[in-house]
């Protein structure tokens, strides 16, 4: 396998392989057609960072163009998952589920526990997570957990070319609504993509590292962040295990504990704030099932609890890096068994 693409090609070939495939799944979102098909200066291409673009020219109609009203199209597009079409709407950043999270969690969510199992509801919804990009306190958030939190939504978070293209193709093909949470600072991105369609299947983590000393469990952005941690820690003979989700909900517990049971002891990497955040419910897990397992406290990093700053000084202080990651193993290391 040697062709290498980016993140963001890896997403916009699953879309069309899979509108190919099956011509129930559709898309919709704010500019993701850009003006194709109508008249005039086309203004925007494919969404705001273009990850839609040139699929209008290959499926019309099939990729709609919505208004900016995010309550509006996402329940348009829970309505037409029930009613026979897989619809995939793009939320164009996560930090707008304040408008339409009703219709996710109250409605979606719900659709088949309400209705005793007699409907399904194939709907992804795709959402740009985390900082980095100077966007602002309303656009860099990652808010993963709070949708991890709701029964009967599934949440997966990719975190390279690869991971991506197969999870994405896995979560139109998945009959439950699925949140499908693209960091933005991966979007360029390139690794190795099968040109053809594959699917990886929901609840299985990725073994990125092997090692004997410290268990390290990321997600996205972080999953990178912690590998150049572990590079770091190699000088001083500590071998890092990392352990990336790929998935949330459901979460592959069984791969944190087998690591933890071989390694005795775990960091958890999360760019959500630190309160409630899929790190502390990792912690919760292991303290809870592993706990004998352990030689060492768990170690989170985090964020701190605080809106993401603008400033671009405040906003690289606030991101976890390799340097915070290595402080918290060499915490735990510290512990002798």
């Amino acid at each position: 396998m040697d062709r290498r693409i980016t993140f963001k090609q890896a997403i916009n070939e699953a879309l069309s392989q899979e509108m190919a495939r099956d011509t129930t799944v559709v898309l919709m979102g704010e500019d993701i057609a850009g003006g194709s098909g109508a008249g005039g200066q086309m203004d925007a291409w494919g969404g705001v960072l273009g990850v839609t673009k040139g699929l209008w020219d290959s499926y019309g109609d099939r990729v709609m163009d919505t208004p900016i009203s995010e309550s509006a199209f996402v329940g348009a597009a829970i309505g037409a998952a029930t009613s026979g079409l897989r619809p995939v709407v793009e939320l164009m950043f996560v930090d707008f589920m304040g408008v339409c999270f009703d219709q996710i969690f109250n409605q979606a969510a719900k659709f088949r526990y309400m209705f005793g199992g007699k409907v399904v509801t194939p709907l992804v919804i795709r959402t740009m997570i985390g900082a980095g990009l100077r966007a602002a306190a309303q656009h860099s958030q990652t808010l993963y957990p709070i949708f991890t939190h709701i029964p009967g939504l599934k949440c997966v978070v990719p975190s390279t070319p690869y991971d991506a293209k197969g999870l994405l193709i896995q979560a139109i093909r998945d009959d439950d609504p699925v949140v499908f949470f693209e960091h933005k600072m991966l979007y360029s991105m390139v690794g190795e993509v099968p040109e053809e369609p594959y699917a990886l299947p929901f609840c299985e983590a990725n073994y990125v590292r092997e090692g004997d000393d410290v268990t390290l469990v990321a997600l996205a952005r972080m999953v990178h962040v912690a590998s150049e941690a572990a590079e770091l820690l190699t000088r001083e003979r500590i071998e890092c295990e990392i352990i990336d989700l790929r998935t949330t909900s459901p979460l592959d517990e069984d791969t944190i504990l087998e690591s933890v049971r071989k390694t005795g002891r775990l960091v958890v990497v999360d760019e959500a704030s630190p309160r409630c955040n899929i790190a502390a419910d990792v912690a919760a897990r292991v303290a809870q099932s592993g706990f004998a397992s352990l030689r060492a406290p768990i170690r989170m990093v985090a964020p701190p609890h605080t809106p993401v700053p603008f400033s671009d000084v405040l906003e690289d202080a606030y991101v976890p890096n390799a340097h915070k990651v290595a402080a918290a193993v060499r915490a735990v290391m510290e512990y002798k068994a």
